[in-house]
């Protein structure tokens, strides 16, 4: 079958593959549509692991159905990308993410799954979840992206009449910015370097104002607000200068959500933390339930993701996408994969 591998520095490659068997009673899918995800981008950029098949948000249709007995050929579904043990105190208490096998063998994040940039993958039967009819393709490989939005918002806790500040408009942090609307949110700002992005976040109502993280009076302008600080912030670019800031625009006991991710080290003003004493947390992945809850959302039209989907292309034009969403002046913010077309 043919596939996008990972063949060095930003570079893909488009090959061909054996097709995946059901292992383990593992459920074999025809991909519909995947998306290409911030994570997937740090490999990219690092072009390691040679040989990786990327994709862990997806939409397919069953063509084995492995051990699931209520499954059937035909049937739509998507699945938690992740492999948890299933017996450590995380897997036990609901938090899958916090296991420590989680990434072990997770779809399109390993060698050993590769994921849903290709025609078929398959999936831990375990994690497998049947979607309704009445939501789309494009839509069903948006779950996964959009229970990332929903955990970090989860866990800040936000109040009624919270003021925001999500640093990043890139697709996670729009769905912070949502999320924290439909939470209560009074006012989100959104904090970015790339003017396309952050006009588009404000035309898809997701946030109120967008500052521009590059203009030499960025802090003036974004205090402006909120002059004493920002109740909650979320850091969706994991650089040290947006780390920075999201500790710097925090009010004094405010809080703080860590949602991206660094390859690096980065240094940080820990005297902001201290000083104003900040409640940090960093934020990984999501539970089974918000995984859920998220697909729920969507068939009852509570959340249109389908506005946040940008362009839909083959396994060819994969390579072009990436340059698109890393070059810094296209708006786009989310490129889904149709490896059927």
């Amino acid at each position: 079958m043919k596939c996008v591998t990972l063949r060095g520095l930003k570079q893909f490659a488009v090959e061909k593959i054996n097709e995946p068997r059901s292992k383990d009673g593992s459920v074999v899918i025809d991909v519909k549509k995947a998306g290409i995800c911030g994570s997937d981008i740090h490999y990219w950029y690092l072009g390691q692991p040679d040989g990786l098949v990327m994709g862990h948000e997806f939409c397919g249709v069953v063509t084995n159905p492995g051990s699931r007995e209520d499954l059937k050929v035909g049937d739509r579904v998507t699945a938690l990308p992740i492999s948890p043990c299933g017996h450590c105190p995380a897997c036990l208490s609901g938090n899958p993410q916090y296991c420590p096998n989680t990434w072990d063998n997770a779809v399109g994040l390993s060698l050993t799954f590769p994921g849903a940039y290709a025609e078929k993958t398959s999936l831990r039967p375990d994690l497998v979840i049947k979607v309704p009819s009445n939501i789309t393709d494009s839509e069903v490989a948006m779950v996964e992206p959009t229970a990332v939005g929903l955990h970090a918002v989860n866990l800040a806790n936000i109040k009624i009449g919270d003021k925001v500040l999500v640093i990043g408009a890139g697709i996670i942090g729009d769905i912070c910015a949502m999320f924290a609307k439909m939470n209560g949110a009074s006012y989100v700002a959104v904090s970015e370097t790339n003017p396309e992005r952050g006009a588009k976040s404000v035309s898809l109502k997701c946030a109120d104002e967008w500052f521009d993280a590059k203009d030499e009076h960025f802090g003036e302008n974004v205090r402006k607000n909120c002059p004493y600080g920002y109740d909650v912030v979320f850091d969706c670019s994991g650089n040290s200068a947006a780390v920075s800031t999201a500790l710097g625009m925090a009010r004094p006991n405010g809080t703080v959500v860590m949602v991206g991710v660094s390859m690096d080290s980065i240094t940080i003003p820990s005297i902001a933390l201290v000083m104003h004493e900040l409640k940090v947390y960093g934020a990984i992945g999501y539970t089974m339930d918000e995984f859920k809850e998220c697909i729920k959302l969507m068939s009852t039209r509570r959340i249109d993701m389908l506005r946040f989907v940008d362009d839909i292309v083959s396994l060819e034009g994969v390579q072009n996408a990436y340059e698109r969403l890393t070059c810094g002046t296209d708006s786009a913010i989310k490129i889904l994969i149709d490896p059927q077309k």
